[in-house]
């Protein structure tokens, strides 16, 4: 039925005048011993209080808390976390008062704070090696911090900041903007490349696992491919193929030949990589609205992404479904709802098993084999805005809306 894609090869190194590694020192990492006060690591207690020692209503609302960590560093809502993919050991939060920090999982402690932003810090992550860490702000000022020596090593500033990206093996790093171009810098030099799109944002990207190419989201409901080394557009994909609203999410299956689009139209799609050719739409097909903006307001597509063991996808929506699609039968499997609507969704590296976060502050483990749901976590008391799974799926680091960031255990029968 699918077309069966040539694949690239997933070894960097025998195209080596693509992107040229950047090794640094393997010298490894000492982590300082910081006396951090004693409130700015919160161990999970029933219930929390205030300034005057009484609780808030919505703490009071989420008395439960089945974290093993709080994080309180941050004053405003946090908005992005990430893991180093090395260790797992270390967290990197970004938030809206402007801050940054890398902190240890395990106990809480703050290895080192990415100043000197100078709006919300909407983007922050590890590089492929966890060697370096980046921060990026909504106005656009990009800063990249060598995780050992908890230095800044490189800073820029481009248009409004949609998305940002490590290579998936290189120190490389892509952003995209609001008017619409996608930036390319080898990282510590600087060496820069662009890659013009239309005249509207750039609102999602995704780098293949070949690190050779891009496809990049567009807000008129445009696609690219992009190659990396070229510096051309592969296809583009608009019309009829195309969305009709802004992308929201892109991922790609583990070989890089097919990737799966999701959009404020409602409409997730399914992409042969190397042809560019539409396999199929799918759809919330349960949510009639009365009309198209109706729709779009119910309906937006806020995460996909593919299933690592079976041939499955899902489908996160804002009115609150997960949508568990077959991508051999293309159809629905199975419709999981939730209360309020999904923020960001995650399968685990060698399980059918989803997590999702939501605009309750929940975390939700649902088996997509069956559609059941396994179990949920709760403790914040706003929603939750981005969240992360550890390599082996029993740690999940959470950034919420209340100012906090937390560590969940995830437990399993099966584990």
């Amino acid at each position: 039925m699918m077309d069966n894609p040539e694949e690239d090869s997933l070894n960097l190194h025998e195209d080596e005048e693509i992107i040229e590694v950047i090794d640094l020192s393997d010298t490894e990492q000492t982590a300082e011993d910081l006396a951090e006060e004693l409130e700015d690591v919160d161990l999970a207690e029933a219930g929390n209080v205030d300034d005057d020692g009484w609780e808030t209503e919505d703490e009071m609302e989420s008395e439960q808390d089945d974290s093993e960590l709080t994080f309180s560093k941050h004053t405003g809502s946090v908005f992005c976390v990430s893991l180093d993919p090395v260790s797992n050991s270390l967290a990197v939060t970004g938030g809206e008062d402007d801050r940054a920090f890398v902190w240890s999982v395990s106990d809480g402690d703050v290895l080192f704070e990415c100043t000197g932003h100078k709006d919300s810090v909407t983007y922050a992550a590890f590089s492929s090696n966890s060697k370096l860490v980046v921060s990026g702000d909504m106005s656009g000022l990009i800063k990249v911090w060598n995780v050992e020596n908890k230095e800044e090593i490189w800073s820029f500033e481009v248009g409004d900041l949609e998305w940002l990206e490590w290579h998936p093996c290189a120190p490389v790093l892509l952003a995209g903007t609001a008017d619409g171009n996608v930036w390319m810098w080898k990282i510590p030099s600087g060496e820069c490349k662009t890659f013009q799109g239309p005249n509207c944002q750039a609102t999602s990207g995704k780098i293949l696992p070949d690190g050779k190419r891009a496809i990049v989201g567009y807000e008129d409901g445009s696609l690219r491919l992009w190659d990396l080394k070229q510096g051309n557009a592969v296809y583009v994909i608009k019309g009829h193929d195309g969305h009709q609203g802004a992308l929201t999410s892109i991922a790609c299956n583990k070989e890089g030949s097919l990737a799966l689009t999701g959009s404020v139209d409602g409409q997730a799609k399914l992409f042969n990589t190397s042809t560019g050719k539409l396999l199929c739409s799918f759809s919330n097909e349960n949510n009639e609205a009365k009309d198209s903006m109706q729709e779009q307001d119910s309906n937006s597509v806020e995460s996909v992404g593919f299933c690592n063991v079976l041939p499955l996808v899902a489908v996160a929506y804002l009115d609150g479904t997960l949508a568990i699609y077959d991508v051999i039968s293309q159809s629905l499997r199975h419709r999981c709802k939730h209360e309020v609507g999904v923020v960001h969704l995650q399968w685990e590296e060698a399980s059918a098993v989803i997590s999702t976060c939501n605009l309750a502050g929940v975390v939700t483990l649902w088996d997509a084999r069956s559609g059941v749901m396994m179990s949920e976590y709760h403790g914040h008391s706003a929603e939750i805005l981005d969240f992360v799974l550890n390599r082996d799926a029993s740690v999940a680091v959470t950034a919420g809306g209340d100012h906090k960031a937390k560590v969940f255990c995830l437990q399993r029968p099966d584990r």
